[in-house]
């Protein structure tokens, strides 16, 4: 399947395009022609291939969502970290446009939710609010496309947040520092919304990058 995955991605196949049949596929690629028809039964139901009877298998997508999620899941922290912080200072900047009183007063909600959540010292409770506040936060930037990400990108975040927590010299933003990222949110700013979400991150990553530096 990697081997017919890759050949999609490389572009050796544009979308729209028919592939080889399986034996010419299996020959190709020097492998089984069972192999070949379960990879093709594995990328059809990702939605990569589409299996037309009496026509052929044509590619549908040159990404497989499934793979690009496992590779995230592979990379480094810190590449986490960076990444999260693009997403949630994105959200951040476009829920001070798109708010309601009713967001801001979830928000408030659930941000009293995680400082007790993070009082209680229960590691895993504590993550799964600290969740609902940013993924709340991306719900309200308006941008349905943003929510979606965020939310398809929370079990990693959660994996490594757990991950972060275990590390006792990494800093761990605070009630203030989120509570500021409301505040600009409240107030409509979309600038300080987004600095203040990227504030919130920002310490942690760096502190990721000193350890990459001293490690090498």
């Amino acid at each position: 399947m990697d081997l017919i995955r890759a050949q999609i991605e490389g572009g050796a196949w544009k979308v729209g395009e028919r592939i080889p049949k399986e034996q010419e596929l299996a020959d190709m690629l020097q492998v089984g022609r069972n192999t070949v028809r379960e990879a093709i039964r594995v990328l059809s139901h990702a939605n990569v291939l589409e299996v037309r009877q009496g026509d052929g298998t044509y590619v549908r997508s040159n990404v497989d969502p499934a793979e690009v999620m496992r590779r995230v899941s592979r990379s480094s922290l810190r590449d986490h970290f960076e990444l999260r912080a693009m997403l949630e200072t994105e959200a951040a900047r476009l829920a001070a446009t798109h708010c309601s009183k009713a967001d801001v007063a979830l928000l408030r909600d659930l941000l009293k939710e995680r400082s007790e959540q993070h009082n209680h010292k229960t590691r895993e409770a504590f993550v799964d609010a600290d969740l609902a506040f940013h993924g709340a936060i991306a719900r309200i930037s308006g941008n349905a496309a943003l929510a979606e990400l965020y939310r398809y990108f929370a079990s990693m975040v959660r994996l490594n947040t757990l991950s972060a927590l275990e590390h006792d010299d990494l800093p761990e933003p605070g009630l203030e520092a989120h509570a500021a990222i409301v505040d600009a949110i409240d107030s409509r700013d979309e600038e300080a919304a987004a600095i203040a979400a990227r504030a919130v991150v920002a310490p942690l990553i760096e502190a990721l990058r000193s350890e990459d530096r001293s490690s090498r």
